[in-house]
């Protein structure tokens, strides 16, 4: 398993599990994490994270990683840094949620570093094009790039 699909593979158990205790048992994640008005939210926000995780994990599971794939794991990993180290600034939430800031800042920068050329879909344009237009890619043809 390379670095981009192990990280996918780590980043999608961290977050069953993590929003699976905000599922099955609301009472053991507040005492951890602190009081919450909306319980309600809370499941809502686990169910989404558990849902993200089971996909990163079953991707991590294919042959290529996705650039789409990448990129909801890179967002989700960065979107909830953020809201973790804004309200804990703010005093909103507790202290305790740095711990899952630094988790998501590494599971970043670990996709991040995962990343090669191709996975940024710019590798093979020519050839993908090619195959669009339903010619078989090595044939010689015009230059597909010259138009952009």
């Amino acid at each position: 398993m390379d670095g981009a699909r192990r990280t996918l593979a780590i980043q999608g158990i961290f977050y069953l599990l993590t929003g699976a205790l905000g599922l099955l048992h609301i009472s053991s994640f507040m005492r951890v994490t602190g009081p919450k008005v909306d319980t309600w939210l809370v499941k809502t926000v686990s169910a989404l994270v558990c849902t993200i995780g089971v996909g990163l994990l079953l991707h991590s599971r294919r042959d290529r990683v996705l650039p789409e794939v990448t990129t909801i794991a890179l967002g989700s990993a960065v979107g909830l840094t953020w809201v973790d180290i804004y309200y804990v600034a703010k005093g909103r939430i507790r202290k305790v949620y740095l711990l899952d800031a630094a988790a998501e800042t590494l599971l970043s920068l670990a996709l991040l570093r995962g990343l090669r050329p191709r996975d940024l879909g710019r590798n093979n344009v020519a050839q993908r094009r090619l195959l669009v237009e339903g010619q078989k890619p090595g044939v010689p043809t015009a230059d597909v790039d010259a138009a952009d």
